[in-house]
């Protein structure tokens, strides 16, 4: 059964909230989060047609909590030590203190792969389902459900503590845990593969936890950098597509359409972000999409900003993906040719070989330079080489602008 709107985001709300209490009472992830979920699924089969109770956190904190004494107890190697657990009082209480970030820092442990760190704090701190999860990420149920599994199992055998690490250690985990975020999010903004070029579902939820992560760090510039990003970014969702879901360039957009809302929103935190004494790759970015946000149409966007933050951007935090968008905007300050030739330092970077990126903004490049035919070779190369549906058919009829 699926909950309400309104209670299923009570729910992801409250999910990563009574997991924490719950870890930090018992000390045992995987438990906690199997008992977590369990109550989370009581609440959206009872919570519809009983109502929501009073005090919602405390209901799936003493159903989570009975759960898992539920299953202490049914575990005969540890009898005795959990049948003295089980004597306690199940807490009807539930901490002020919140420990999603601490959750956070916990599924994004770096014994993880990034994928499973993605997988599992969609998880335990998105509260989304597995088949959800699977669902968002186009592979079947059993397998999200194994690598969830590993996961969990690959922390337990960390013997991670649950508390948020000291000095550089936090530093660079939270670094983890907004590349984690920026992951789910670009899913959600451009799928990977799938006949939807949109993840709305991801992406909001994405734009959620760096909410939370922001609440409980405002100070960190990274972190506000990371929420305008997003921000700004989605604020452009609803002009991207046609109505029939092909794909809109930027170039193209009806920037009527973009949520003002969210503009400003995010570019009141760019400029809190950037009046600190450091600069990141997540404040560059969103300086980038703040640039783009304020021109009334493309014409009016000012490129030399653009190319000059993508310069910074390049070399404190070197990328190719940031060196194919510094061609972009190079090509707009200094003509097509200058562009093209930034490009061709990436033919051999193994990560960009016959990648859909390159080729098509190459393809773009050489379109605007007069070569029509190798501008049509790049559009069919890059539509074989991405398998989001939508970005193909858009690939295609570029390509098909230009047959012979």
């Amino acid at each position: 059964m699926t909950a309400p709107p309104s209670i299923e985001g009570l729910l992801r709300e409250l999910t990563p909230q009574v997991l924490g209490a719950l870890v930090r009472r018992h000390g045992q992830f995987e438990g906690c989060e199997d008992a977590v979920q369990e109550a989370v699924l009581a609440a959206a089969v009872q919570w519809p047609a009983e109502g929501v109770p009073d005090n919602p956190r405390g209901w799936l904190m003493t159903v989570a909590s009975r759960r898992l004494i539920d299953q202490m107890r049914s575990d005969h190697a540890r009898r005795e030590r959990e049948t003295a657990t089980a004597a306690d009082v199940v807490p009807e209480d539930v901490p002020d203190t919140d420990d999603t970030l601490v959750l956070l820092f916990l599924c994004c442990h770096p014994t993880l792969t990034a994928a499973s760190q993605t997988a599992l704090t969609l998880r335990a701190v998105g509260g989304l389902t597995t088949a959800e999860i699977a669902r968002a990420f186009l592979v079947p149920e059993a397998t999200m459900a194994a690598r969830i599994s590993r996961a969990k199992q690959r922390i337990k055998a960390a013997g991670s503590s649950f508390g948020l690490p000291e000095g550089a250690e936090r530093e660079e985990r939270l670094r983890v845990v907004l590349h984690v975020l920026y992951l789910i999010f670009n899913e959600g903004y451009t799928a990977s593969s799938g006949s939807e070029l949109h993840r709305p579902d991801l992406a909001h939820e994405a734009i959620r936890l760096a909410r939370m992560v922001h609440a409980q760090l405002p100070e960190d510039g990274e972190v506000t950098g990371l929420l305008a990003l997003m921000l700004l970014t989605d604020a452009r969702r609803d002009a991207r597509t046609t109505e029939t879901g092909d794909l809109v360039p930027l170039d193209e957009q009806d920037r009527t359409k973009w949520d003002r809302a969210l503009i400003d929103e995010g570019t009141a935190l760019v400029k809190a972000s950037l009046a600190g004494p450091e600069l990141g790759p997540y404040q560059l970015q969103a300086a980038i999409a703040a640039t783009h946000a304020d021109a009334a149409t493309a014409g009016e966007t000012d490129w030399a900003q653009v190319h000059a933050l993508y310069l910074i951007l390049e070399r404190i935090a070197p990328n190719p993906m940031v060196t194919l968008n510094r061609a972009i905007a190079l090509a707009e300050t200094e003509g097509p040719p200058a562009g093209l030739a930034l490009l061709a330092t990436l033919d051999g970077d193994e990560r960009m070989a016959g990648h859909h990126r390159l080729l098509s903004v190459r393809a773009h490049l050489l379109e605007r330079t007069g070569d029509t035919a190798g501008a049509y070779e790049h559009y069919r190369r890059a539509a074989k080489a991405t398998a989001s549906i939508a970005e193909q058919r858009y690939l295609e009829s570029r390509a098909a602008r230009l047959r012979p």
